[in-house]
């Protein structure tokens, strides 16, 4: 299905289908709602399952204008009808179903956060050189090898299968952003500020071999939000989801069983 925003009429991709307590998939900046495939298989005779792809990624429209990831989920959310549901991020995804949650959090029931960024974080040397490197791609006009960056640095212990659809999802958003200048903001402008006082049942996650930051970050949100647990999960990088989807299953199925 497709809507529209009310700002900038950009078409917003998204699916619905199973019955039950509502869960939402959102993905990682390096992917799609494709990136949910083994999910949307297996959690369908257990949950009302929404995905959608972010503007800027799979089939939605171009990032124009000002406009907020986060607030483009609340439109979905009422697209459906959707009052209140458990939302599962995977890493910038991760970023985006917290902002909704601190804004909004009478229609969150709960948060999976696999890997997720936070804001004001002190990103280490090797994130920064990896930056580097993808923006000097992206500059050049070289998508190819701006992909190519992205998938030897996120995907180096994934599976030859896994980095192939990553590396094609990722070359997609490239091409559809190419050339934008987008205005994101978050709904919440101190999202770290936040954190203590968001009560929400908070599972965070991360895969054993993903980078030192993201471990860090999950140290800390499950340190700061007040009703948060933390799982690893072993022999996964940084989409945990994608990499070893039945021990991931695994991890969060009670939890979003136990919320509903």
């Amino acid at each position: 299905m497709t809507m529209h925003d009310s700002g900038h009429d950009t078409p917003l991709h998204f699916e619905h289908a199973g019955d039950g307590p509502h869960v939402v998939l959102i993905h990682a900046g390096i992917a799609d709602s494709r990136m949910w495939a083994s999910q949307w298989a297996a959690w369908e005779g257990r949950f009302a399952l929404t995905r959608l792809d972010l503007r800027g990624f799979g089939r939605s429209g171009r990032q124009t204008g000002s406009f907020s990831h986060a607030a483009d989920v609340l439109a979905v959310l009422d697209a459906v009808g959707i009052h209140r549901a458990a939302l599962v991020g995977a890493s910038f995804g991760g970023r985006v179903a917290l902002d909704l949650a601190a804004a909004h959090p009478e229609r969150v029931s709960g948060l999976v956060l696999a890997d997720p960024p936070l804001p004001g974080h002190a990103w280490s040397d090797e994130v920064r050189a990896f930056s580097d490197a993808e923006d000097e791609a992206l500059e050049a006009g070289d998508l190819d090898a701006a992909t190519d960056v992205n998938v030897e640095f996120w995907l180096a212990p994934a599976s030859e299968a896994v980095r192939a659809a990553i590396r094609e999802q990722q070359l997609n958003a490239f091409e559809l952003q190419f050339g934008d200048e987008p205005d994101e903001s978050l709904l919440t402008p101190d999202l770290r500020s936040a954190l203590p006082a968001l009560d929400i049942p908070a599972l965070v996650i991360t895969g054993e071999h993903d980078k030192a930051d993201f471990l860090v970050i999950a140290d800390e949100l499950a340190a700061t939000l007040p009703n948060a647990r933390r799982e690893t999960i072993p022999r996964a990088g940084h989409l945990p989801s994608v990499e070893q989807p039945g021990t991931f299953d695994a991890a969060v199925l009670p939890f979003l069983a136990e919320i509903a």
